[in-house]
């Protein structure tokens, strides 16, 4: 029996805040890839790794888990005003299929630096030293990121001493800007779907919880810790060895999708597992992270945990931190009540992994709220660049 060669494409491997993919530019795609369909979804999978029933992805570039099994295609940009379009695939790791419902925020620092790096941004707007920005058109969810990378002799500066929890290594900051991020783009939908700042959510089998539902950065459906019998300070292990709980979270997850009108019926959310994602908060109080490093009640404003692909993340979602910082602006959300209530414009949580600043300005217009923007710092390394290989009947 004959068997299809291998094939090299080229690409680099990078990591953005606490995640990490591997990043293609559009060109150097197969030219059935290049546009979206069945061949590009087989090539990702086949890229990551899934679906692998181990899950364990070694036979790819995945690492197994939410953070890791992520692909990103870069194209100079097709709109006025921006250096590059970037586009987003979530492979599920056990499962055959690519969720692009929704950005990621922590490689959309990576899609910054990999902008500059694949020559997609002109060079009259790169610095002799700095910081370049670069104008980001996020076309899953149809809005603009600005990336600030610091540069170094025309090169992206990746060392420095920025320091993210989550993140084992020091690395240079870029600040990210994520411009009018009230709506998640393709629903066109208001911040708040339902209308409401806080909902009372009934979920089928489950109970009723008092929710925050917001479509800031990407949909986002916050409980109450307490209300679910946790205290906040739970750590991946807590959650992600327990089935039952996560079964729960999952269905509390379906339920709020439906709410938001993100789904027609419960069975669609199969095949949206990346958004929305479902998110507890709790007020401050101490813990130890991950690393062993000691969080103090003082050190942060509330507790924020959230789920990502069905698993609690490793640290905090970039996305889910803007819609973090966005609810905690608004007075009266779950997330502002749990960081203390009033009016903010900056909010510090903890998370697993340790803390994350995000700042975000809320304002209300015409009786609805919507933010003009969140800020967050971030970091990106180039951890390997030249080519993937699959095999040539892989899509």
């Amino acid at each position: 029996m004959a068997h299809q060669p291998q094939i090299k494409i080229p690409a680099t491997y990078i990591r953005g805040g606490t995640s990490k993919g591997v990043f293609f530019r559009l060109q150097d795609l197969p030219e059935r890839c290049q546009v979206p369909g069945p061949a590009r979804d087989k090539l990702f999978m086949r890229v990551i790794g899934s679906p692998d029933p181990y899950s364990a992805h070694i036979d790819g570039m995945g690492g197994a888990t939410s953070s890791t099994s992520k692909c990103v295609i870069l194209s100079k940009s097709t709109q006025p005003g921006h250096d590059v379009d970037y586009l987003y695939g979530q492979v599920a790791i056990d499962k055959a299929f690519v969720d692009w419902s929704g950005n990621c925020g922590n490689l959309s620092t990576a899609a910054g630096a990999f902008a500059i790096h694949a020559g997609l941004v002109d060079p009259a707007r790169i610095p002799d030293n700095g910081v370049c920005v670069v104008r980001i058109w996020q076309a899953n969810i149809q809005k603009t990121i600005i990336a600030h990378v610091p540069v170094t002799n025309r090169q992206v500066q990746e060392t420095g001493d920025f320091e993210l929890d989550g993140v084992t290594f020091p690395a240079a900051e870029i600040v990210l800007e994520f411009l009018d991020p009230s709506d998640d783009g393709d629903e066109g939908g208001s911040m708040f779907p339902t209308g409401n700042l806080v909902d009372d959510l009934d979920v089928p089998g489950v109970g009723t919880f008092k929710a925050t539902m917001i479509a800031a950065g990407i949909p986002t459906v916050f409980v109450n810790a307490a209300d679910i019998g946790y205290t906040g300070t739970e750590l991946r292990e807590a959650i992600n060895t327990d089935p039952t709980a996560l079964a729960r979270f999952e269905a509390i997850r379906v339920a709020g999708a439906l709410r938001m009108g993100l789904i027609k019926t419960p069975e669609e959310a199969a095949t949206r597992q990346h958004t929305p994602k479902i998110a507890f908060v709790a007020p401050p109080q101490d813990y130890t992270a991950s690393s062993g490093k000691q969080i103090r009640a003082g050190d942060v404003d509330l507790l924020v945990r959230a789920l990502s692909m069905g698993k609690l993340h490793h640290a905090m979602m970039g996305t889910a931190a803007v819609a973090i910082g966005t609810a905690a602006a608004i007075p009266g959300t779950l997330v502002n009540l749990a960081a203390g209530g009033g009016e903010r414009s900056a909010v510090r949580f903890g998370h697993p992994s340790g803390t994350l600043r995000v700042g975000a300005e809320a304002e209300r217009v015409n009786g609805e709220w919507t933010v003009t923007k969140a800020i967050m710092s971030r970091s990106a390394r180039v951890l390997m660049e030249g080519w993937v290989r699959v095999p040539g009947d892989a899509f």
